[in-house]
């Protein structure tokens, strides 16, 4: 029935996707644990000490410290809280509206599946970079909306980027809703007088979340990136809350002269983002239903 295909026997994630899920647990511990990490070193990453700028690595900080004196690991790890916020955001709520579109049109079909996808081709068709430079630089005060929060930013930027990342994810859930709705379980609970929503929702959907799952995690790299992109031009999380976008704004005047303040958030970025990349990756081998126990490999 509806958990036949969950019952599959799937390949593992392998030793290298293994790897980058090691890596991303090491990056949201280290990023949850600033505070403790503030606390110890007696610090936060908005203290502005003018004449301790541009101190090399010691006990008191370990990776130094900015052009404002600010210490730098501090910093980093409560950068790494906002990036990965925005970017794991962003990547489900454009998972959550790409599902529910690709479940309708791939479901009922017909006027509303065509129309569904011309929306989506009209959104694919759009500069994405240049349409989130746009939507960023929106000043917030005029919507009724706190002009310098944090928060704000970072909602924001989970919106926009829900907004117009969502069509990746619809047409892959199309695609296998389009497989699925003739199954004989679907056509059992249908003859059993199951609704459409109670249907799509607990037993297509738990058989189409294979390929769900592979692209919203390849999603939450390419939003990291957009966020580093935006906070990098400005418009992004702006100082003096921190994110590796806007580290890298401020190193990048001190790339002679400090060249360690750009190194830091400049690998920590390409960390997470190969990270993610590379977990998808092994998540789309190990939720092939062809990698079954001697089967494909």
């Amino acid at each position: 029935m509806a958990t036949d295909l969950l019952r599959t026997p799937r390949a593992g994630l392998g030793p290298t996707a293994g790897t980058a899920a090691v890596v991303l647990l090491a990056l949201l511990a280290a990023t949850a644990a600033a505070p403790l990490v503030a606390m110890a070193l007696g610090t936060d990453g908005r203290s502005v000490d003018l004449l301790a700028r541009l101190e090399p690595p010691s006990v008191a900080h370990p990776l130094g410290t900015d052009e404002l004196g600010r210490d730098v690991l501090v910093r980093l790890l409560e950068a790494g809280r906002i990036s990965l916020a925005v970017g794991l955001g962003g990547a489900l709520l454009a998972a959550v509206i790409g599902t529910a579109i690709g479940l309708a049109a791939g479901y009922v079909g017909g006027v509303l599946d065509a129309l569904l996808m011309r929306v989506t081709d009209a959104v694919i068709s759009l500069p994405l970079l240049p349409l989130l430079i746009v939507l960023a630089a929106v000043d917030l005060g005029k919507l009724g909306l706190p002009r310098d929060s944090t928060a704000s930013s970072v909602a924001r930027l989970i919106v926009i980027v829900g907004l117009f990342g969502w069509t990746t994810t619809a047409r892959l859930v199309r695609a296998s809703v389009l497989s699925l709705r003739s199954s004989e379980f679907v056509r059992a609970a249908q003859a059993l007088g199951g609704g459409t929503l109670t249907i799509l929702i607990r037993h297509i959907l738990p058989n189409a979340a294979g390929p769900l799952i592979v692209a919203t995690t390849l999603s939450v790299g390419n939003v990291i990136l957009a966020e580093s992109v935006l906070s990098f031009l400005g418009l992004g999380i702006q100082p003096p809350a921190p994110s590796w976008g806007n580290m890298l704004t401020g190193a990048q005047d001190l790339v002679f002269e400090a060249p360690r303040l750009a190194w830091w958030p400049g690998l920590l970025i390409f960390l997470a983002v190969l990270s993610f990349n590379v977990l998808g990756d092994g998540l789309q081998a190990a939720l092939d239903p062809r990698r079954r126990r001697g089967g494909v490999r």
